[in-house]
């Protein structure tokens, strides 16, 4: 039964037929050629027999027989729904319909995906398309699969995003007919699941997957004569995905390879690709040894008579397949002995088995053939000969042999190559599983099967019969699933539904594979020893004939039967049934081919275990399980040993595959592509209608349409339905409230039946034909519009008319009226003018008159007035006085006469009272004489005393309570006596304070004299300044004059150079025209460089941190820093393994290998590392360390004595501090801790001996010195020239250099300290270690600081000391050759005559001793009475704190006894431990504060003596100072700044805080405080630092502090990259340290702009201009994560925003949709967020923002939005390519006004000369088309208006072009032609360009402009926010 049928069934009645099949209605009728034609009635159908109809095409009028009302021709639907994506969204959905769609869509539209329901429909194009790109694929990536046109990418990303999101498994099921596609689909869909679950894994197992396609394609692929590269076997590949949706491995198992095609292939056919291929590539040296020839020498390969595939080259894909094979694992050898195995089987092939005597056969003695055969294989050639014409028949008792005849030869000489091919497969097969299969835990996959179509040939044989069978078990699973979906999608919206009777083949099913069915009975016949096909034939129909309704016989064949299939009825031929069921080959050749040479050979034909006994998953479906026989089963048995098992045949083992198939595709989530062949002579986009509807029957295409029409197939949301439909609604029944509402009132008035739809919860659902029902009523409303609208047009146009001329006569009126009136006008204003000046003559006069009147009548009335006044006044004054005596009298009157009454009512109350009671007191006394009164007052009684006694007793216990009270109130009292006496301790104790305080008061007093004292020598100091500032003023003075004559030369020099600058400007222009033209290609080259190295380096940071994953057997360990060492080799990943550097948090930061130009000296070794000094550690000498262990024993010993000789040097006068005191304590236990581990331990030698070497030299150099003045020698021996002198000078420059050298060293020992001292190390450690690692970091940091402070003094004291010996010699030799100049006449012999120089020297010695003891002396009183007076201080503020601590103990206490008693005890608990907690504190911060103290002073006291000793007294009195100031400062006195200072625009840090300087300033600043400083702060500061370090020239120290903040940057964007305030905030900042760098480099270049002050702080010894790369390298990286992150933001509001949101009110541009309900992951989803035109508006708001709030250069604002505004338009422009249901005229005009908006953003943004505005011509022009007129006149505007756009993009366009309603019309295709032969005459001048999609990944090359800086360096200062302490200004 057709669909057409069923609906007129179901839902036509007699009534409604007579209402559609009207004249005018559109038919389908039948054709022979066409299949189904389309026709238009010519009259109404009233129930007649026939009906005139007229053909479309031909215009062709016949009549058309209608044999019952029940077969009615198809209705065809309207135009606007031709060429839907979805076939089920048709609004009749029959045959026709469907194949007429299909054609639309591939012929003229080009497009060959079309969704069914849940099926995709694939037309093989025969051509390649550009659709399968990279970029379609992320087109498609995280998209819905009814948003996008068709595609198997938009199945594929369906599949995927179930399994992600549900963690269930899928399955995608290709099927089709040879030819139809179903490889190349298969192969799409794996290619898609590649890239989008590509794994980060070093195995690539991605790649693995799709390198298996060429390798079974090579040899499982074929040319027949429907495909040239036809699959003949079936494969299901199951790609499996770890818990990431990483694709982790793969496994394929294989279905019945065409084992017949190696043996025999019909005409125009080929056998397999790879012996083909093997053929082509014989002339490779490698396959010299297979003796191959061309194809057709071979038998197996020539009886096709077609070697050759056009456009194929066999030798090409031999390469392709061998790579694959490598790359998949299989080694060289094993491939060759692959390839050596098919050559023995071509070689096979021409083995010729020839007739011999009776009925035997054999093979001549020289078949070459045969031996080649035979070496290729291992084999022996005689025994091949001889088992080739034998068998072997094993009987009970012995073994005979048979011969063969010619026939049986032959036909075992091809089932052995068969089986050999096929062995060789599986092997192929097995290894590629192994190749692709994954260690780790799969938990889901996605499953790809290719398998064959439902195939119908003139003869069909078993091969046939078994993919039909298959394809029977599919088109079950395939009807339940739509079945289901259908069922589903109705409960899911809770609308009434009947059961859908679809077509169930499982009597089909049940007759091939149920007991004693066609398998069955084919097995059994295979059993018996003389079974036949005619044999089994005959059971057949014994068994089914008659019994099953779809088996059939043939009428004039008894060895053919037919099976009614649900695609066809098949005639199959039984001959060869059972002999391929068998699959018998000889046991005899199995066991030659087992004795080979060859292991490999060997291996392919072992015993197969049973793979149902073995549950590891085989490779192939294919292999031969054996089972043990039946009893009584005789043929086909295989002996092994002494046992006998029975083979399982081919049919059951097939059978067994197709089980375990359905299986796995029962238990994922089925997705279905049908493939369809269009034409069967391969030419591109051909359509045959007939093979077409052939393959939709038997693919289920059809079917899904018939269930679908059975239900309810048009299905609309109501927001929807509301928007198309709303014309047909009145007013009052619309609510836009509820569009539910309104819906139901439309429909119930429009569609009488009610059966006719359903209301769901969310969607309406129609009957076939619906939805074109209320499209015909739309079109006749609209109409009715139309006429209504023309109707009121042409009225206006008519009063327009009307208006015209009435407007015309009324103007010539006007004129001449007007004329007139302007007469009368004239007139009337004369007159006007002549009665206005009499009107003001006279009221002049009037108005004189009436003021003379006015005032005398004034003064009149104001006299008679106050007259009349003054006389009311007095008679209300009389009137007032007399009222007030009448009151006062009446008052006494009234109260006089209120008393009388009030006396008279008390009396008579009081008399009658009486009166009463003395009745009463009568009464009362008679009753009391009664006895009954007695009684009851006796009761009253009783019960008061019961009561007085209960109140006794409760008084008694208060008494009780009360006297308790009275003792615990004594206690309070006593406790209270307590507290008042403490509380006058107290007292007193203040008034101590008080005494205190006065004290403190005096002291000050003398403190201030002292202070006094030390002002006047500050004020010798000042003058000192002064006179240095005069000397400054001269050198300043002789400045200027220097500066003026430079300026005056450079002004002459610049006149010189203006005449040759005209000349060379040209030349320049020149050359910097092309040199820019090179430069921005190099730098977009350079910038992609860049951006591949970032993702190459981030790939390799990822695969390094899998890698450490996977090697650590422990887990996940951690750093001494606690930095995982995840993180930590991310971060170290681009350092080189070289130059390491710590910081301070642990992690090696390395050097990327820029360096400075070095000027002067070469930067110091770097330090050793930690594994680097355990590797030297390892060649030390044992006996050294015991050695050294024993010095730091003898160290132990010696340092009490050193501490006691420090004690007293402390009491005494500190002249002869010993050199050994210059090591402290900690820094001792530090030396002593590294000594003891064993670690630095040659460094820590080198320094004990160079520091005692040095000191040995000075004090010589000391001894021959004083001998030198004590002893008069040789008299030449003080001239410069003599040998001892210059002696002495080589002396100096050595013990200098070893100075240098010692410092480098202590340099060293300090860093490696620092480095190998790990506190927080694991492992054992010596007593003295755990002591030390007991300590505080921070203490032992701090005691390595000052070990590392105190040797530097150290050394510097040394080197001045060298430096004053040094200038001693050259003074004393000048001295004395000037004293013998002046007094001796020249004669330096006699100068020294009498020793007086030694004498005057020794003299002035002492001098300078006694002058420095009076000096200690002194600072030492004086430190103490400062001393002194500090303690007295301090213990008066401690017994103030101790004073008011008793003062609040005691208001505690006060406020406790208000209290009970529980709380008064709490209450003391909790003060007593506040007390304890805040004395612990103090004692804690006291100890600290001592601890500090000593160690500062300890250390000023060594620098104090050798300064002292130095005779530095003045700079003593200076630091001096400043610790007072600080002092004063931290008293909270307020400080003088001075202003007159002067900085250099640098800062000074120490090599030590590099790190911190890294982690303050970039790695912890956040964006917001960042935002309220400076802009480009950050870039300043570290700029300044470089300054420092090129002031005194460290190149060292400049490479390290560039190198770690290029990684520290690098390091925040990383860990940040998703923070766009900070990736934007170091984007600004690397630029502004580029453009400081520039600025301040010394090249004219970029001085132009520069103040004299900036120009003064130039670098002067570094050219950084290989850094400047660097950092633009880095700048253009941070620009490219900005710019990734801020598309991935944008990314999924573009098509929302710019192509889905409609902002013009009234324009519709949807258009009839059936909106199916594909298994679309969206539909188990909740809606996710929508966004709009403002939600991308805002966006571009916030990064406008940002990017102003960080300073960002403009430049680079405008490349940022010119950029973003590129990946806006050109994804918007995909989208719509790729969106049918965009393409129409309304969505045109809403992209439009989209688009507006955000140009008018741009031009309000001031952006609008950025560039931005041209990258969405694009997108624009597509806009434009949509709205332009597409008429043949409009041809060539067209062109010139779409120049941006390509010529696939705009013929896709108009193919995709869809009207929205039926009055616009499609766009013709002849126009379409017209458009590609005009582009293609103006694109090949201008240049082709194909390309479909623009690409979004595509970068403009971004330039950073230099923009100099106005702020100078010296005016910057360092916020306290930012923790820069350590910095110095200099």
């Amino acid at each position: 039964m057709t669909s057409a049928e069923l609906y007129v069934q179901t839902f036509l009645k007699d009534s409604e037929i007579s209402q559609v099949y009207v004249k005018g209605a559109r038919i389908w009728v039948p054709d022979e050629e066409k299949v189904w034609v389309g026709a238009e009635l010519l009259e109404n159908y009233t129930g007649q027999k026939t009906i005139r109809i007229q053909i479309e095409d031909s215009a062709e009028e016949r009549d058309y027989a209608i044999k019952d009302k029940k077969r009615l021709p198809h209705l065809r639907n309207p135009e606007i729904l031709i060429g839907e994506n979805d076939l089920t969204s048709l609004s009749y959905l029959n045959e026709p319909e469907v194949l007429y769609n299909l054609q639309v869509r591939f012929l003229e539209r080009n497009c060959i995906y079309t969704y069914c329901g849940i099926v995709l429909v694939a037309i093989n194009p025969y051509q390649q398309l550009p659709i399968y790109g990279n970029e379609l694929i992320q087109m498609y990536s995280g998209q819905d699969m009814g948003t996008m046109d068709p595609h198997i990418f938009a199945v594929a990303e369906e599949a995927f995003k179930l399994m992600s999101r549900f963690d269930k498994n899928q399955s995608i099921i290709v099927s089709g007919e040879s030819g139809a596609g179903k490889t190349v689909s298969a192969k799409y869909a794996m290619r898609y699941f590649a890239m989008v679950g590509g794994s980060q894994a070093e195995t690539q197992v991605e790649q693995k997957v799709l390198a298996s396609n060429p390798i079974m394609e090579a040899i499982g692929n074929a040319k027949t004569t429907r495909n040239d590269n036809s699959s003949r076997f079936g494969k299901y590949i199951e790609i499996s995905f770890s818990k990431n949706n990483a694709i982790i491995g793969a496994h394929m198992r294989t279905y019945l390879l065409e084992k017949s095609r190696v043996v025999f292939q019909a005409a125009e056919e080929r056998n397999y690709h790879i012996f083909y291929q093997l053929c082509a590539s014989r002339d490779r040296p490698e396959f010299k040894k297979f003796c191959l020839m061309s194809p057709d020498d071979f038998y197996y390969t020539s009886h096709g008579m077609a070697p050759e595939i056009d456009g194929v080259d066999d030798a090409e894909d031999m390469l392709s397949a061998r790579d694959a094979l490598t790359m998949l694992g299989i080694t060289e050898k094993d491939q060759m002995m692959i390839f050596q195995i098919q050559s023995a089987v071509l070689h096979f092939g021409n083995v010729k088995i020839r007739e011999a005597d009776g009925e035997s056969s054999e093979i001549k003695k020289d078949d070459k053939h045969l031996s080649i055969m035979c070496k290729l294989l291992g084999i022996e050639e005689s025994q091949m000969r001889m088992w080739l014409c034998h068998k072997k028949i094993v009987t009970v008792g012995e073994v005979l042999t048979k011969p063969l005849t010619l026939t049986q030869a032959s036909f075992a000489q091809d089932a052995l190559a068969k089986h050999i091919y096929a062995q060789t497969f599986n092997w192929i097969v097995e290894k590629i599983n192994r190749a692709l299969h994954s260690n780790t835990k799969s938990t889901k996959f996605i499953g790809v099967l290719d398998i064959y179509g439902f195939e119908t040939f003139e003869v069909n044989s078993f091969e046939q019969f078994c993919i039909n069978y298959a394809n029977e078990k599919l088109q079950q699973i395939f009807n339940m699933h739509v079945f289901k979906l259908e069922q589903e999608e109705y409960v899911r919206e809770a609308i009434e539904w009947s059961f859908i009777d679809f077509y169930d083949n499982q009597p089909c099913i049940d007759l091939i594979e149920s007991k004693l069915g066609i398998l069955d009975l084919l097995d059994e016949e295979c059993k018996m020893p003389k079974g036949s096909d005619e044999n089994w034939c005959q059971k057949l129909y014994d068994k089914h004939l008659g019994k099953a309704k779809h088996f059939e016989k043939p009428r004039m064949s008894r060895s053919a039967f037919i099976i009614n299939h649900f695609a066809d009825r098949v005639e199959y031929q039984a001959d060869g049934f059972l002999e391929k069921n068998r699959d018998t080959v000889l046991e005899d050749h199995i066991n030659i081919l087992r004795a080979s040479e060859f292991e490999l050979v060997a291996e392919l034909f072992e015993e197969k275990v049973d793979p149902n006994e073995k549950k590891s998953r085989a490779g192939s479906a294919t292999t031969h399980p054996m089972r043990q026989a039946p009893k009584g089963g005789r043929s086909n048995k295989k002996t092994v040993g002494s046992q006998q098992v029975q083979k399982a045949t081919v049919g059951d083992q097939f059978r067994e595959s197709l089980k375990k198939l359905m299986e796995t595709l029962n238990a994922t989530t089925p997705h279905y592509i049908r493939c369809i062949k269009p034409n069967d002579i391969k030419e591109a986009f051909i359509f045959d209608p007939k093979r077409a509807v052939e393959q939709l029957r038997a693919c289920g295409v059809l079917e899904t349409i018939r269930i679908s029409a059975a239900g309810y197939p048009s299905r609309w949301t109501y927001p929807e339905f509301f928007q198309r439909y709303r014309v047909l609604a009145r007013s009052k029944d619309i609510d836009r409230s509820d569009h539910k509402k309104t819906c139901e009132n439309v429909l119930t008035k429009v569609i009488q039946d009610p059966d006719k739809y359903r209301f769901g919860k969310t969607k309406i659902f129609f009957r076939a034909g619906q939805v074109a029902y209320l499209e015909k009523l739309r079109s006749d409303k609209l109409k009715a519009c139309g006429i209504m609208i023309q109707k009121h047009v042409k009225g206006w146009l008519a009063r327009r008319r009307y208006q015209r001329i009435t407007k015309s006569v009324t103007l010539l009126q006007k004129y001449g009226r007007g004329l007139l009136a302007r007469r009368h006008a004239k007139f009337l204003r004369e007159t006007f003018a002549a009665t206005r000046i009499q009107k003001q003559w006279k009221g002049y006069r009037a108005r004189r008159e009436y003021v003379k009147v006015r005032k005398a009548t004034i003064v009149i009335q104001s006299a008679i007035r106050g007259y009349f006044g003054r006389m009311l006044f007095k008679q209300e004054l009389h009137e007032h006085r007399a009222i007030t005596i009448q009151k006062m009298v009446r008052s006494y009157l009234a109260r006089r006469r209120y008393k009388r009454v009030m006396r008279g009512i008390v009396l008579l109350q009081s008399h009658y009272r009486r009166r009463r009671a003395k009745k009463q007191l009568k009464v009362l006394k008679i009753e009391a004489k009664s006895v009954e009164h007695i009684k009851n007052v006796n009761k009253g009684l009783e019960n008061k005393i019961i009561q007085l006694q209960q109140r006794l007793d409760a008084k008694n216990k208060e008494g009780m309570s009360i006297k308790e009270q009275e003792v615990y109130i004594k206690q309070l009292k006593g406790e209270l006596e307590k507290l008042r006496s403490s509380n006058e301790e107290g007292k007193r104790s203040s008034n101590k304070v008080s005494e205190l305080m006065q004290q403190i008061k005096d002291l000050q007093e003398e403190l201030s004299r002292e202070r006094e004292e030390k002002q006047v020598l500050i004020t010798k100091s000042e003058e000192m300044v002064k006179e240095h500032t005069q000397m400054l003023s001269k050198l300043a003075e002789e400045k200027c004059q220097l500066k003026e004559q430079l300026e005056e030369a450079n002004l002459k020099l610049q006149q010189q150079e203006t005449k040759t600058d005209d000349e060379m400007k040209k030349k320049l222009e020149e050359t910097n025209a092309l040199l820019a033209a090179e430069f921005d290609s190099e730098r977009s080259h350079h910038q992609r460089l860049v951006k591949e190295h970032a993702r190459l380096q981030q790939r390799l940071e990822n695969l390094q941190s899998e890698m450490a994953v996977m090697n650590s057997p422990g887990g996940h360990k951690r750093t001494p820093s606690d930095i995982s060492a995840i993180s930590l080799e991310s971060y170290t990943s681009s350092v080189s393994p070289d130059e390491v550097k710590y910081d301070d948090e642990g992690p090696e930061e390395k050097d990327q290998g820029y360096g400075t130009k070095k000027k002067k000296k070469a930067p110091a070794p770097p330090a050793p590392t930690a594994n680097a000094m355990e590797k030297e550690m390892k060649n030390v000498d044992i006996g050294l360390v015991l050695k050294l262990q024993n010095k730091v024993k003898e160290l132990e010993g010696q340092r009490t004595e050193l501490e006691e000789k420090l004690e007293r040097y402390e009491e005494e006068t500190p002249q002869g501090t010993t050199d050994n005191a210059v090591i402290s304590n900690s820094a001792f236990n530090a030396l002593k801790q590294q000594l003891v581990n064993a670690d630095d331990v040659q460094l820590v030698i080198k320094l004990q001996k160079r520091v005692a070497e040095l000191e040995m030299t000075k004090s010589k150099l000391a001894d021959e010195l004083d001998e030198r003045e004590d002893e008069d020698e040789d008299k030449s021996g003080f001239k410069i020239t003599t040998p001892e002198f210059a002696y002495n000078n080589l002396k100096m420059q050595e013990l200098q250099n070893e100075n240098d050298k010692l410092k480098r060293e202590v340099n060293k020992l300090m860093k490696s300290i620092s480095e190998n001292v790990s506190f927080e190390r694991g492992g054992t450690n010596s007593p003295a270690g755990k002591e030390f690692m007991d300590t505080k970091v921070e203490d032992q940091m701090k005691a390595f600081r000052e070990q590392f402070t105190a040797m530097s003094d150290e050394l510097e004291r040394r080197r001045e000391e060298c430096l004053q010996l040094r200038a001693m010699l050259a003074e004393k030799s000048i001295t004395t050759h000037a004293i013998a100049k002046e007094s001796y006449g020249g004669m330096d012999d006699i100068v020294n005559e009498d020793n007086e120089l030694a004498l005057a020297y020794r003299t002035q010695k002492e001098l300078n001793r006694l002058l420095e003891n009076q000096l200690q002396k002194t600072e030492k009183d004086t430190k103490k009475k400062e001393d002194k007076l500090k303690r007295e201080i301090r213990d008066l503020k401690h017994e103030n704190e101790a004073a008011q601590k008793v003062i609040n103990q005691y208001n505690s206490i006060t406020r406790n006894l208000q209290l009970g008693p529980e709380a008064k005890i709490e209450a003391t608990m909790q003060h007593e431990i506040t007390r304890l907690t805040s004395e612990n504190l103090d004692l804690r911060e006291k100890a600290d504060k001592q601890s500090d103290q000593i160690r500062k002073l300890k250390k000023m006291l060594k620098v104090y003596a050798k300064k002292l000793k130095d005779g530095d007294v003045a700079e003593i009195e200076a630091e001096l100072e400043r610790d007072d100031k600080q002092k004063k400062s931290d008293d909270g006195v307020a400080t003088v700044k001075h202003l007159d200072r002067t900085y250099m625009g640098m800062l000074e840090y120490k090599k030590e805080d590099e790190a911190q300087l890294i982690k303050c300033l970039i790695l912890d600043l956040k964006p917001k405080l960042a935002q309220g400083l400076l802009p480009g702060l950050p870039s300043y500061l570290l700029f300044m630092c470089v300054r420092h370090t090129d002031y005194i020239n460290d190149d060292e120290k400049v490479r390290t502090l560039l190198t770690n903040t290029i990684n520290g940057i690098k390091k925040c964007v990383k860990k940040h990259s998703k923070e766009l305030d900070r990736v934007i905030m170091w984007l600004a900042n690397t630029c502004r340290l580029l453009h400081t760098l520039k600025q301040y480099s010394g090249e004219k270049a970029f001085q132009s702009e520069n103040t004299p002050r900036q120009n003064e702080h130039c670098l002067r010894n570094f050219d950084l201009s290989e850094y400047r790369q660097v950092f633009s390298d880095l700048a253009v990286w941070i620009y490219q994560t900005m710019i990734k992150y801020m598309e991935e933001v944008i990314q999924p509001m573009v098509v929302s925003a710019l192509l889905e949101h409609e902002a013009i009110a009234g324009l519709t541009a949807s258009k009839p949709a059936g909106m199916r309900g594909r298994s679309s992951s969206s539909a188990h989803e909740e809606e996710g967020r929508e966004f709009s035109l403002d939600s991308l508006v805002k966006a571009l708001n916030k990064y406008v923002q940002i990017l102003s709030q960080h300073a960002v250069d403009p430049e680079l604002v405008k490349q940022v939005f010119r950029q973003l505004y590129y990946y806006i338009g050109s994804n918007a422009l995909n989208n719509l390519l790729l969106r049918k249901d965009m393409c129409n005229w309304s969505k045109g005009m809403q992209i439009r006004y989209n688009l507006s908006h955000l140009e008018q953003w741009l031009r309000d943004n001031k952006l609008n000369e950025s560039g931005a505005q041209s990258t969405l011509e694009p997108i624009t022009q597509a806009s434009q088309l949509l709205q332009a007129r597409k008429s043949d006149a409009d041809v060539d505007s067209i062109c010139e208006m779409c120049s941006k756009l390509t010529t696939p993009q705009i013929v896709k366009i108009l193919n995709l072009y869809t009207p929205v309603d039926e009055f616009e019309e499609r766009v013709p295709i002849s126009f379409i032609r017209k458009i590609q032969e005009r582009l293609k005459s103006v694109k090949r001048e201008e240049g082709e360009d194909n390309t479909l999609l623009m690409d979004t990944k595509f970068t403009f090359p971004v330039t950073f402009p230099f923009n100099p800086s106005s702020v100078t360096l010296d005016s910057i200062d360092i916020p306290e926010s930012l923790h820069l302490d350590f910095l110095t200004r200099v």
